[in-house]
């Protein structure tokens, strides 16, 4: 190998992304609301855009009959061709971006921070609000109130106590000995006890909701059965001494230790199973996450349709005023006319990318349904695996543009509100020479599993070989993995006598 400096000559091709390649990548990610939100932003920042108002919707079709071109697209870039200026941008060629996913080689330059609005939440009454209501009826002295709101700001959204009370002894002491410290009194200060905590705990766990304040599962469905007067029940029981068995399904142990039948163990692990885990969440702070789709499909006259749900989307135009004005180039020199040939292109290449949206959305829907005929006709068993690249084959575009199409997108079907992702699912084959869906095998099991026998449960062999007699081929293990991902216990644990 020969060392030392050389120099060589290639040439290559690049194209750089400008900024405007990463907002239309932005665009076809984005779901219906933040679609909404960024164009009402795009209104305020950029004047060569307005607002078609209802009134003005039937005058601009009229307009636009006859013509192929799209909307916005008369007189798009004639203030800012004329100067002929260096820094005019060139015309966005969406066919070869949809194509080629916006993957493109070379550099990436750096594009415009997006303005961020912080969701404002409306504010609701709490865990901690509701447990503060509670102790503040009590008779206690200052000094248990100051101990109860220690074990109040350490309970979490659970309900559960989140910490020792070792732990939480030496937090409220700590903060006793810095106030005594402040103070500037020598004397020791009086520190919390163990016994104190002990019976402030009580006095929590004797809150409502039942089951408040425990530290782990067992103790907050002991509160719970304390509280409705079962604790010396055969539930009680099994909760208390026979806790890890239950959880196992051990119901011949726990028969032969308490000295009952199995049916009896069973009907009290069922009532166990009725109680509150998690007793704070019902006051959990979250935020109610309503869908809106984006596209909708509808059977009309035996066909099924998609539409974009666009209805109250802002739709956009060119404001004629304003490209009046642009057009007096006597008017404006240096930033003025930057600023002039720079807002009216990003305007025209906003429309263009809306329009471009739209249809790119409906392509893939549109086949998506094609494909999926049997499910909407017949139901879950009828989906047929389904993947990006095919459809991005058949469509003729880049499966990362079908990705960012499909990604937080929700459709409105005949079968109700479904996320675009749902259609899309990996297959089996079949003795027929057909594939079917894993979506539609799992519904297959869930179903077996609901209609067997609860005194002789399907074992999952026995699954394998009812869809290998429906032509199905599949492992056990599948069979399992999917089991598991439906959240259905084994047969050994489901078994009842």
């Amino acid at each position: 190998m020969k060392t030392g400096l050389s120099q060589s000559t290639s040439l290559r091709q690049e194209l750089k992304i400008n900024p405007r390649l990463y907002q239309a990548m932005d665009l076809l990610y984005m779901p219906l609301l933040d679609l909404q939100q960024h164009l009402k932003q795009e209104l305020l920042v950029n004047p060569f855009l307005e607002l078609v108002e209802p009134e003005d919707e039937e005058e601009e079709a009229s307009e636009e009959a006859g013509t192929e071109e799209p909307p916005g697209a008369t007189d798009l870039a004639e203030p800012a061709a004329s100067e002929g200026e260096a820094a005019k941008e060139s015309e966005v060629d969406w066919e070869e971006i949809l194509l080629d996913g916006f993957d493109t080689p070379g550099h990436r330059e750096e594009h415009e921070e997006k303005e961020y609005y912080e969701p404002v939440s409306v504010e609701r009454r709490g865990l901690d609000d509701h447990l503060r209501e509670q102790v503040s009826l009590l008779n206690l002295t200052p000094r248990q109130l100051l101990l109860a709101e220690e074990f109040i700001g350490n309970i979490d959204e659970n309900g559960w106590l989140a910490c020792s009370l070792e732990e939480l002894l030496a937090g409220i002491n700590e903060v006793v000995e810095k106030a005594a410290a402040d103070a500037g009194r020598d004397e020791d200060a009086p520190l919390y006890s163990a016994d104190e905590a002990e019976e402030m705990l009580g006095i929590i766990q004797s809150l409502d909701p039942p089951g408040v304040g425990a530290r782990n599962l067992r103790e907050c469905l002991l509160i719970q059965l304390r509280e409705a007067g079962r604790e010396e029940t055969v539930e009680g029981r099994l909760v208390r001494d026979a806790f890890d068995d239950l959880i196992s399904h051990r119901w011949s142990e726990i028969s032969k230790r308490f000295g009952v039948s199995v049916a009896d163990v069973q009907h009290a692990a069922d009532a166990v199973a009725k109680l509150d885990p998690k007793p704070g969440l019902r006051y959990a702070d979250t935020a109610d996450n309503y869908i809106v789709p984006d596209l909708i499909i509808d059977k009309i006259d035996g066909e099924y349709r998609v539409f974009i749900n666009d209805a109250n989307l802002p739709r956009l135009r060119l404001s004629k005023i304003y490209q009046e004005i642009a057009r007096d180039r006597r008017k404006f020199e240096g930033e003025n006319k930057e600023f002039i040939s720079s807002k009216l292109n990003s305007a025209n290449w906003m429309i263009q990318a809306i329009e471009q949206r739209r249809q790119t959305m409906l392509k893939v829907t549109n086949y998506i349904v094609d494909r999926q005929r049997d499910y909407f006709e017949k139901g879950v068993q009828y989906l047929r695996p389904l993947t990006l690249r095919e459809v991005a084959e058949h469509i003729g575009m880049h499966e990362s543009t079908v990705s960012r199409v499909t990604n937080e997108k929700y459709v409105q079907t005949p079968r109700g509100v479904l996320p675009l992702k749902f259609f899309f699912s990996s297959g089996l084959s079949t003795t027929g020479g057909e594939d079917v869906s894993a979506r539609g095998i799992k519904d297959q099991i869930d179903k077996l599993v609901k209609g067997e026998d609860p005194k002789n449960p399907l074992t999952d062999q026995a699954i394998v070989e009812i869809l290998q007699d429906q032509g199905v081929h599949i492992a056990r293990r599948t069979v399992a993995k999917y089991r598991d991902q439906l959240g259905v216990l084994s047969a050994r644990m489901r078994k009842r006598v």
